[in-house]
């Protein structure tokens, strides 16, 4: 995948964009090859088809990188049956499909790099032809090392920043986290968080705790998870995961693993359990529900995203925003 991403011929771009007569980019911006700007935000896309086979993958960047901070790649692995346009979102109108309004992922990454202006934030979703990255695992043989084929072509893209890379997924999308650390003997330095927003469904203590554990050892390194109580909620007659196989079974199972290395403090409340350890840099957040109700996009529409990536810097304050409050992103929500 390499040899095809340097050679910017061989993709199949599929965005197209339209300028308005009186659209001025900034004297600092830096269009790249291959990659077209958007009328609004001062973003810039790339859109490559089939490079892997059967899969999707969407780049947003700014237009300006700031050359004095740091360049953070985001692989954000989206969740089972949502497309990248439903997953970035927009303005709703009218006969709109619904799943437009439940994610945001745009409009939550320019409310980032509204208040982050000294570094550099790029997002890549990352999808499967399946709409599901556990089907498309099932569907590949050879699925763990297209997986690190892909974090290292993208990482290469931008190599001349000396990125930074955000593992990051959504339901399904932890499929593709944890795929690449089955493909990978230890995780590299140049992976600064791991995020799973109710997205660990594949966590084994045997597969993954080590090497969690090894790398955190490094202070820059972040883990952080969100998980509600998914074993109470009935759907359809029926219990919605088995008493193993949800986030909450396995975002417990996590912290109790990784508190046999790191000593862990817990705050609880009737809304929350947050577990934290190693100054912050580990954030488990647990969702309570009583109700049994089904809270698993929720977790992301109300800043869930935002979160994840401010979480232990000095934007991780509530006057910024407050998670699961009210959204703080809705100006940035594209039309």
């Amino acid at each position: 995948m390499k040899n095809k991403i340097r050679n910017r011929s061989c993709f199949k771009i599929i965005l197209t964009v339209i300028f308005s007569t009186n659209c001025v980019l900034p004297t600092c911006a830096q269009l790249r090859n291959g990659f077209t700007a958007t009328e609004r935000f001062h973003e810039q896309e790339l859109w490559i088809k089939n490079e892997p086979k059967d899969v999707t993958i969407c780049i947003n960047a700014p237009l300006h990188f700031n050359k004095k901070g740091n360049t953070y790649l985001i692989l954000f692995a989206l969740p089972n049956g949502n497309s990248i346009e439903w997953t970035k979102g927009k303005k709703m109108k009218a006969g709109d499909d619904w799943h437009f309004d439940i994610q945001h992922i745009g409009a939550q990454t320019r409310f980032i790099r509204n208040l982050d202006k000294r570094n550099n934030y790029i997002v890549a979703y990352l999808m499967a032809e399946q709409k599901s990255w556990p089907a498309w695992k099932r569907a590949n043989p050879g699925s763990l090392q297209l997986i690190k084929n892909i974090v290292d072509s993208l990482s290469d893209l931008f190599k001349e920043h000396q990125t930074k890379i955000v593992l990051n997924g959504h339901s399904g999308g932890g499929s593709f986290l944890f795929g690449y650390l089955d493909a990978v003997e230890k995780i590299p330095e140049n992976v600064e968080r791991i995020a799973f927003l109710d997205s660990n469904y594949g966590y084994e203590d045997n597969l993954h705790t080590r090497k969690i554990v090894d790398w955190l050892q490094n202070d820059k390194h972040k883990l952080f998870v969100l998980a509600y109580n998914d074993s109470l909620v009935i759907y359809n007659g029926r219990p919605l995961v088995s008493p193993t196989g949800g986030t909450w079974y396995r975002s417990r199972l996590m912290q109790r693993k990784l508190a046999e290395t790191f000593p862990f403090r817990t705050v609880a409340d009737t809304g929350f359990i947050t577990h934290q350890a190693l100054n912050g840099r580990v954030r488990i957040i647990l969702k309570e529900n009583p109700g049994g109700l089904i809270y698993h996009t929720i977790q992301v529409e109300k800043n869930g995203f935002i979160y994840s990536l401010l979480s232990n810097t000095k934007f991780d304050e509530r006057e910024y925003f407050t998670y699961f409050g009210e959204r703080a992103y809705e100006k940035y929500i594209s039309d």
